[in-house]
C-alpha cells in the first residue's frame, strides 16, 4: 500500500494540480475557456460580449489564465488576443468541457 501511495503525486504535484483545478471552478473562467476552444483566439472584448459579462471581469480572468499558463496571447496593434495554451492539458479541457455541456443542458430541461 505504502508504495502505491509513494508513486502518486507528490506534494508539489498535487498543489499545482489543486491551484489549476481552483482556477477552473470559477464559472466565468470555464467559459472563457470553452469559448477559446470553439473559436480559437478572441480578444477581451470579444470574450466580455459573448459571455455577456464586463470587460475588467474578463480582462481579470484571462490575467489569472494566462498566469497559470492556460492561456497564451498575441498583440496586434493595440489589440491582445487570447487562445488556449498550446500545451494546455487535453484530458482536462476535455473533461471540463464535457462537464459545462452536461451542466448547460441540466439547466435547460428546468
Amino acid at each position: 500500500m505504502a508504495a502505491a501511495v509513494e508513486a502518486g503525486l507528490s506534494a508539489d504535484q498535487a498543489s499545482s494540480l489543486a491551484g489549476t483545478l481552483s482556477l477552473l471552478s470559477e464559472p466565468t473562467r470555464l467559459r472563457i475557456l470553452y469559448v477559446l476552444d470553439q473559436v480559437g483566439e478572441l480578444c477581451v472584448g470579444d470574450l466580455a460580449l459573448a459571455l455577456g459579462v464586463g470587460e475588467d471581469a474578463v480582462s481579470y480572468a484571462l490575467r489569472l489564465l494566462r498566469t497559470a499558463g492556460l492561456v497564451s496571447s498575441r498583440k496586434q496593434g493595440r489589440t491582445v488576443f487570447y487562445r488556449l495554451s498550446p500545451d494546455f492539458p487535453e484530458p482536462l479541457l476535455q473533461h471540463c468541457l464535457r462537464e459545462l455541456v452536461s451542466l448547460t443542458l441540466e439547466g435547460t430541461d428546468a
